[in-house]
């Protein structure tokens, strides 16, 4: 079987993983080198926190496995994969509230939680005025960059293929529908079983481009990097609302505080969300809103220089699943798509339903438990180009 993964970022080149693993012949195919898309404005989260009980929680849970899983293959230092930890903290008692009765949810789901009266245990320079904390001692952070090079790398070695600058301008049919490759802008043909739309923000276009369009749209966000200092922020340390904000369906502004260290020594902070299409305009407003909720729960980060900001396109589904799985409108394309935020955290997961698709096996648990996130709840959908145009 010969497989064609659309996108080299962090989700195509775990695919390219998990499928040569497989022995599944694979060619990996995207416009630019391997992680420079959303994957390089990523902050790395392998989270279990934010996820309420359902299909994307499990499907963290199996990243959560599949990403030590890689870790112990590539070497854990090699791509930087630490389990440090989360630490969610309430600004309000009635922040505090919600944010226990979110972590109880989570328990009855597997997840390990733990209620914390006094924050300043786990983190020191927290300010003390906090009302209290859940921590999530299985949350981890990868470098991502580093982790798709090392997977596309491994995935080499076994024999598969990367072809930087080709764009995919559609797919490849025969006589009875089913895709049997696909076509690039320069007119060449690439030949294949299998095609699996893994284009990060660019996967509702090219989910349309081969027949079997999906609603994948951008989010911009801006994260802001600290000057390196000395080790000050121990895990991945966020405020309650961060939760409400990912699920939300605004177009407008939405941001909620996030803060996170780096082996450079660089701190971290977000997270901006919102709708407006590919424009990559800094706004310094948000830039001063993120940076002041920061000082309020870290306020050592007051007296400190902020290094750069940069900027990212999230690929969003409106119902805040990703999409992965054969698409019954287009017989031999696959998406691996639509994660948001969440799409480096869920990439080994991914990968292996992805794998567990193409070659019928059952390593992932029962497919009901996936079930919400195939893309069959989108058949129908508007085109994804319309909608981009739209915002």
């Amino acid at each position: 079987m010969r497989a064609v993964v659309i996108g080299a970022g962090i989700v195509g080149a775990a695919c390219a993983e998990a499928l040569t693993r497989d022995g599944i012949e694979v060619v990996v195919v995207d416009r630019l080198p391997v992680g420079s898309g959303t994957t390089s404005r990523g902050e790395g989260n392998i989270l279990l926190s934010d996820k309420a009980p359902g299909a994307e929680l499990a499907l963290a849970q199996l990243s959560r496995r599949t990403w030590l899983e890689v870790g112990d293959l590539v070497g854990r230092e090699s791509i930087e994969l630490e389990e440090k930890g989360g630490v969610v903290v309430a600004t309000t008692h009635q922040g505090l509230g919600s944010l226990i009765a979110f972590a109880d949810r989570q328990r009855a789901a597997g997840v390990t939680a733990f209620e914390v009266e006094d924050p300043l245990v786990l983190e020191p320079h927290l300010s003390p005025s906090l009302p209290g904390a859940v921590h999530y001692p299985e949350d981890m952070q990868v470098q991502p960059v580093l982790a798709a090079a090392r997977l596309l790398a491994v995935a080499q070695s076994r024999g598969a293929q990367f072809r930087s600058g080709v764009e995919v301008a559609g797919a490849v049919t025969d006589a009875h529908g089913a895709v049997i490759g696909i076509r690039t802008t320069t007119g060449e043909v690439i030949e294949a079983d299998a095609v699996v739309n893994a284009a990060g923000t660019w996967g509702g276009v090219v989910g349309e481009r081969l027949g079997a369009p999906v609603p994948v749209l951008p989010r911009r966000g801006f994260v802001l990097v600290t000057e390196p200092l000395p080790p000050m922020v121990r895990h991945k340390v966020y405020t309650a609302d961060y939760v409400e904000n990912v699920e939300s369906s605004g177009e407008g502004l939405e941001t909620s505080c996030v803060v996170e260290g780096t082996r450079g020594g660089t701190v971290l902070i977000g997270a901006s969300r919102e709708r407006v299409g590919f424009d990559p305009s800094l706004r310094v407003d948000v830039v001063a809103t993120l940076a002041r909720q920061a000082v309020a729960i870290f306020p050592f980060l007051a007296d400190v220089n902020l290094l750069r900001v940069y900027r990212g396109f999230r690929p969003y589904c409106p119902d805040h699943l990703p999409v992965i799985g054969p698409d019954p409108r287009a017989r031999g394309v696959l998406h691996a798509c639509g994660h948001e935020g969440a799409g480096i955290g869920l990439a080994t997961g991914t990968a292996r339903l992805i794998a567990d698709y193409l070659t019928g096996s059952r390593t992932t648990g029962p497919d009901a438990e996936f079930a919400a996130l195939l893309p069959d709840r989108f058949v129908g959908a508007r085109p994804a180009s319309e909608s981009v145009e739209a915002s």
